[in-house]
């Protein structure tokens, strides 16, 4: 199935009733036992490990909780591009995203209470490589900052609530 398929039949099923717009995830999180930072993750029916490198208390056996979130930053970029360009029209033959953030460690070790725990800067430098000039690719551009899921969560507030069972 093309992207154009899915938006189109995402659309129709949206139109027909906007209920159908509502999209909940879900993921599961559980401390590897035996260990002090290695995470078990579940989403849907595939699994992966979070861990921390060796300078913050891990054993590095896999990428840590912000490289995921600079990961599903630059992965939803990918994927909002391909779908744009699909919807617009625009060929595009190649996307390449890179991500980089910086955090003071200050704010997580909790040794200043004014610096933030999260990044305090996210850089995302986007390659598109096609047959169309560079203002059809910065009009995509602008599309995809516009709807990148994963983007607005990194530019706005979002609500969470977080309850102890």
């Amino acid at each position: 199935m093309s992207l154009t398929d899915v938006i189109e039949g995402t659309k129709t099923a949206v139109d027909a009733d906007p209920r159908n717009a509502a999209v909940s995830f879900s993921v599961a999180n559980a401390l590897k036992p035996g260990t002090a930072t290695r995470v078990d993750v579940r989403v849907r029916d595939h699994t992966l490990t979070v861990d921390e490198p060796a300078a913050l208390g891990g054993t590095d056996t896999s990428a840590n909780p912000v490289e995921y979130a600079l990961a599903a930053l630059g992965s939803c970029q990918v994927i909002t591009y391909q779908f744009w360009a699909a919807k617009l029209g625009v060929p595009l033959d190649g996307v390449k995203v890179t991500v980089d953030g910086d955090i003071d460690l200050h704010g997580f070790f909790g040794f200043s209470e004014s610096t933030r725990p999260g990044f305090g800067d996210v850089r995302v430098s986007v390659e598109l490589s096609g047959p169309a000039g560079a203002e059809v690719y910065e009009d995509l551009k602008r599309q995809v900052d516009e709807h990148c899921p994963v983007l607005d969560l990194f530019r706005n507030p979002t609500p969470v609530k977080t309850s102890l069972t």
